[in-house]
């Protein structure tokens, strides 16, 4: 029993000990974290400290305007008004009196205001609108009536707007409001929930350059979240305006031209640097859809489930370009050898190859003639017989050095399709759906491609970068609709052709044939004065089973030529002669009224 007492004692003399040590690491652990919260962690901590005390009252960016090359607004930005209330620091006193003012101003319910402002309250908002997009009578009695008002407030917000409504719509493009996926990423370069961002054309590539920066007003609130004071505004920075080389002008003459064919496009380009004066194709939309709050299920249906395709650009989508293709197979039999500048061909009412008779156009022939005629008459059996000595590979190589079955260049690539030439590698390689070996090439499909059918898919960006290389004596340039003087005149951009000077201007002699006394005659009625013009027609049947598609292509002056039409009407049957020169017409006499 001593013992047990003894140990009691002994037990009781250490607790003293043990609560002073507990004390002490108790204490040296909280010294410590003191430290580390006041010295080695102060900016993080007085960072979140800020981020709970300081609001901010986002302010839109000003995205900059699109404009033609003569200062036409093609896209800017417009101001949509809202009446709101900040109901955190309205005063109480004059709530009543200023509800009851604005009720019978601008006919708002007063018990609509009034719930909107419990709400807000009860929320915490910062901001809460009363009545959205306010037209001008109601700004004005708002204006007159401002010192009466305090408690309410005019909000701007800016919305793209798109004057001239459906012209160039697929060069200008659209914005639309970012995703939630997108605004993962897009958050850490300046983007806000529900932010705009270019979608397509000029507004998407050139987004970093127009979009400008978000502004707005810091203000600071208490631990409860209640408006304390304002601290600053910062302004939103606008956009930088972007000048295209689009000739309104032209560009409206062209939608004009467009306005009765059921589908099509038409290109006008400077042949000497590429810059593009009018870019149109139909069918189009509206760009101010996109700027809709509210989107019609119908609008919507009919832009993007349409069997029309009205977002589809036609000038950047490849098709058979029947007799404008001619060139390339004339080119190719010069530049080979086998069929110098002096050959001279009969032609016939047929030729077979194969298993088919591969027909003249007007089912006679033409009798012997050389390349300036064969341009002229648009001859079908003279370059049967050119395609077929040269073989597919040739013709292939000078349709690259021309730049097709590549993509031109042109900014808004997002659009654009790269087009199909075939060759013989293809077709051993299995034509893309058959077996290696299985799928050769044979006679019929060189005498298709000889005159651009078939085997050919080409884009009426393209047809423009090759008759340019025509009309400025041997250049292939690159089409653009930024306006950036003297850059597109560079090696860069105009690469010169590794093809003999003396054919290109044996070329240009049968295009200007054409015009003079061949299929595109036409080309003068009815417009006075107008430069010498060069051009070819071209009707393609649809590969893919539609009516035939009508082309024409021209250049003017025919020396040194300062213009370039390519006009296409997609599944126009009737010949390019016939639909597509009238439009081309259209724009010449404009240009040349406008000289």
């Amino acid at each position: 029993m001593k013992n047990n007492s003894n140990k009691k004692i002994i037990s009781l003399k250490r607790q003293p000990l043990v609560l002073l040590i507990f004390s002490s690491i108790s204490f040296l652990l909280i010294l410590l974290r003191l430290i580390f919260l006041q010295l080695l962690n102060h900016e993080s901590f007085k960072t979140m400290s800020d981020e709970n005390r300081i609001r901010l009252i986002a302010a839109q960016p000003i995205r900059g305007r699109i404009l033609d090359k003569n200062g036409y607004i093609l896209a800017d930005s417009r101001v949509k008004y809202s009446l709101i209330i900040k109901p955190q620091s309205v005063n109480q006193s004059n709530w009543e009196k200023h509800k009851l003012l604005i009720s019978d101003l601008l006919k708002v319910d007063s018990n609509l205001i009034q719930k909107k402002f419990f709400n807000g309250l009860k929320n915490q908002k910062l901001s809460v609108t009363i009545l959205e997009d306010l037209n001008v009578d109601q700004l004005i009695k708002f204006k007159e009536n401002e010192d009466n008002l305090l408690s309410f407030e005019i909000a701007s917000k800016l919305i793209r707007n798109y004057p001239y409504k459906s012209v160039a719509a697929h060069v200008i493009g659209y914005t639309q409001p970012i995703t939630d996926s997108e605004y993962s990423f897009l958050s850490k370069k300046g983007y806000k929930f529900n932010d705009l961002i270019g979608r397509t054309g000029i507004e998407y590539v050139y987004e970093d350059f127009i979009r400008g920066e978000w502004g707005g007003e810091m203000i600071e609130v208490n631990s409860l979240g209640k408006f304390q004071k304002s601290l600053g505004i910062k302004p939103p920075l606008q956009g930088n305006d972007i000048e295209l080389t689009i000739d309104m002008n032209l560009q409206l003459v062209a939608e004009e031209a467009l306005k009765n064919k059921k589908a099509g496009a038409i290109i006008v380009m400077d042949p000497r640097d590429g810059a593009i004066r009018a870019m149109a194709s139909k069918p189009t939309f509206d760009l101010n859809f996109f700027s809709k709050d509210f989107k019609p299920q119908k609008e919507y249906n009919e832009l993007f489930d349409s069997p029309d395709k009205p977002l589809f650009n036609r000038a950047l989508n490849a098709y058979d370009p029947g007799s404008v293709w001619k060139i390339v197979t004339a080119l190719a039999g010069l530049e080979s050898g086998i069929f110098p500048s002096n050959t001279l061909l009969e032609t016939k009412p047929c030729i077979t190859y194969g298993s088919q008779c591969f027909r003249e156009h007007n089912d006679l022939g033409f009798g012997v003639i050389g390349y300036e005629d064969a341009l002229r008459v648009s001859s079908n059996t003279f370059f049967y017989q050119v395609g077929y000595g040269v073989g597919v590979d040739k013709i292939y190589e000078i349709s690259r050095k021309l730049g097709f079955n590549s993509f031109s260049g042109i900014e808004i690539s997002e659009q654009e399709n790269v087009g199909f030439i075939a060759n013989s590698k293809w077709a051993n390689e299995g034509r893309g759906w058959g077996k290696p070996g299985r799928t050769p090439w044979v006679p019929e499909d060189i005498a298709s491609m000889s005159i651009g059918q078939f085997v050919v898919q080409v884009t009426p960006i393209q047809i423009a970068r090759a008759y340019a290389a025509i009309a400025n004596g041997g250049y292939l340039v690159t089409p653009h609709l930024a306006k950036n003087d003297g850059e597109y005149f560079s090696d860069k951009k105009r690469i010169k052709l590794d093809l003999d000077p003396k054919n290109i201007e044996l070329i240009k002699r049968g295009l200007r044939k054409v015009v003079e006394s061949g299929t595109g005659v036409s080309i003068n009625y009815g417009v006075s004065n107008l430069p010498p013009v060069s051009g070819k027609t071209g009707t393609a049947e649809d590969g893919e089973g539609g009516l035939d598609h009508a082309w024409f292509v021209c250049f003017t002056p025919s020396e040194k030529s300062e213009l370039l039409v390519v006009a296409f009407a997609q599944n126009t049957p009737g010949g390019g002669s016939v639909h597509a020169l009238p439009m081309a017409r259209q724009i010449l006499k404009v240009w040349n009224e406008q000289k």
